[in-house]
């Protein structure tokens, strides 16, 4: 029994979510293989083959997959499919991207955003916003998963020693093209790999105010800031900071959240955190169900007041 993992990387380092989904990998047993696919990331199949438990780096490199096309990348994956007996991805934008494509091409059943193993072929799985937890068994020949960063550890980056083994790259299926990004820069740590998070909900009430209130404490703290879908929608908060069911999960050491009631679609992003909370003056907000720690209290007086300590 051997699993693959396909790795996230930039080319030149391999993206934190690689390292949980090799930690899920591990607990599934067997040896674990990595597939770096990429153009001129020999600098990430090399972070690779130093994680600890990997057993073998695939290393395909190639015009084709320079820009991770979910099809190119799809493609590559199909190219060694044969050989193993579980697939993982990482449950993030890219793993979803490319997953369901090799699983419907494979004829198989996705198990989508595991967050235990139970067995080589039982898994859990959050479902209904996380209020129920669905034990999955698969007996397809190939187990096609995306892995839920929150639910493992990372594993450890160095202590490997696997060797790194060139496979021919696939030529470009022609099916989508790459025509430019438009990335945000950001100065604080990445929302999912945070090990602080300040968010902010509706009750801030205008884009100022959330800047105002939020931003003087996350830089106090070092942290990343997040948003409810609420003040998203409103126009209070980027998209891209917005964390829930419908934009990103995570589980940091700290979640700080300032405003927000508490959501289902919202505590299913964020309720893994290890230390919640919630500063909000209505005492039935559902965030407090989840909080280690709740302030009842009004955020504009009580926000400014805790950076002050700080």
């Amino acid at each position: 029994m051997t699993t693959l993992v396909i790795a996230e990387h930039d080319h030149a380092s391999l993206k934190g979510a690689t390292l949980n989904t090799i930690t899920a990998a591990a607990a599934i047993g067997g040896d674990i293989h990595v597939l770096v696919a990429g153009h001129n990331a020999a600098a990430a199949a090399q972070a690779a083959s130093q994680i600890a438990g990997v057993s073998k780096v695939l290393h395909a490199d190639g015009p084709a997959l320079a820009h991770g096309l979910a099809e190119n990348v799809a493609a590559q994956v199909l190219a060694i499919a044969g050989n193993y007996s579980h697939i993982l991805f990482a449950a993030t934008a890219s793993g979803k991207n490319a997953a369901p494509r090799v699983a419907a091409l494979l004829n198989v059943a996705q198990i989508s955003e595991i967050s235990k193993v139970i067995s080589a072929d039982t898994f859990e799985r959050p479902i209904y916003a996380g209020n129920a937890i669905a034990t999955v068994q698969s007996q397809d020949a190939t187990k096609v998963i995306t892995v839920r960063g929150t639910g493992f550890d990372a594993a450890a980056a160095t202590g490997g020693s696997a060797a790194v083994e060139s496979i021919a790259a696939v030529a470009d299926s022609g099916s989508s093209s790459y025509v430019g990004s438009e990335i945000a820069k950001n100065d604080r740590p990445e929302l999912t790999a945070a090990k602080i998070i300040v968010s902010g909900g509706r009750a801030l009430g205008s884009a100022e105010k959330f800047q105002e209130i939020i931003t003087p404490l996350a830089d106090k703290l070092g942290a990343a800031i997040g948003a409810s879908r609420a003040a998203v929608d409103a126009g209070y908060a980027p998209n891209d900071w917005q964390v829930g069911q419908t934009g990103k999960i995570v589980a940091p050491q700290l979640y700080i959240a300032a405003g927000i009631s508490g959501a289902i679609q919202h505590l299913a992003g964020m309720k893994d955190s290890k230390v919640i909370v919630a500063i909000n003056k209505d005492p039935e907000a559902p965030i407090f169900s989840v909080a280690d720690y709740g302030l009842e209290a009004d955020l504009f007086q009580a926000v400014p007041e805790l950076v002050k300590v700080l």
